[in-house]
């Protein structure tokens, strides 16, 4: 695939099209979602063409309890077909015996983040194996993603697809607001800390 050319052709296409492009493609595909905020876009945008996509969350245990109440309103909304994966190693006993949640400066942050994010994320993309990744990675959001585009390809073959890439936040509520979608603010990922950090799914 020519991925630049790809985003040549997708520049100024709205998210719909975007998706109906990527699903045109007929590849074995997955949405990942965090159920943080303006989650319900990509569920929206994706799941209205494909309601049977498949859809997968990395639970850390750690998420906050108006998160995982917006994620069952969420998944009764769209009726979503989502896989939850989770960490070998519970929160419960992170914090008991483990120490908890280390500081985003600590030397066991990197631990942390790979128990806690990375390894039940490479589990999932091990038993699904897909093709194709749609995620809601936009431009705005860090550094490193400044580097990306609409599509990208990384070095394992998966086309990952950002229908809301260029969007801006007022955009975000604006679509949001178009489609009367909920939304939830109230939102921590604590293997990224800091909003504008990464986590390492998206450098892979």
């Amino acid at each position: 695939m020519n991925v630049e050319a790809v985003n040549q052709e997708l520049a100024n296409a709205g998210p719909a099209e975007i998706v109906a492009w990527a699903l045109g493609l007929g590849k074995k595909a997955i949405l990942t979602t965090n159920f943080g905020p303006n989650e319900a876009t990509i569920l929206h945008a994706v799941c209205s063409q494909d309601p049977k996509a498949q859809v997968i969350w990395i639970d850390s245990g750690y998420a906050l309890k108006a998160t995982y109440l917006f994620a069952e309103r969420l998944i009764e909304q769209f009726e979503l077909n989502i896989d939850v994966f989770t960490p070998k190693v519970s929160a419960a006993r992170r914090d008991a015996a483990m120490g908890g949640i280390p500081m985003v400066d600590e030397p066991t942050h990197a631990e942390f983040t790979q128990q806690f994010k990375l390894e039940p994320f490479q589990r999932a993309m091990a038993e699904y194996q897909p093709e194709l990744w749609f995620t809601n990675i936009r431009k705005s959001q860090t550094a490193f993603r400044q580097s990306m585009d609409i599509v990208t390809q990384g070095n394992d073959g998966v086309i990952k697809v950002a229908p809301f890439f260029h969007f801006s936040d007022e955009q975000m509520a604006e679509y949001l607001a178009e489609y009367n979608l909920p939304n939830e603010e109230n939102y921590y990922d604590p293997t990224k800390a800091l909003a504008n950090r990464e986590c390492g799914l998206h450098t892979r």
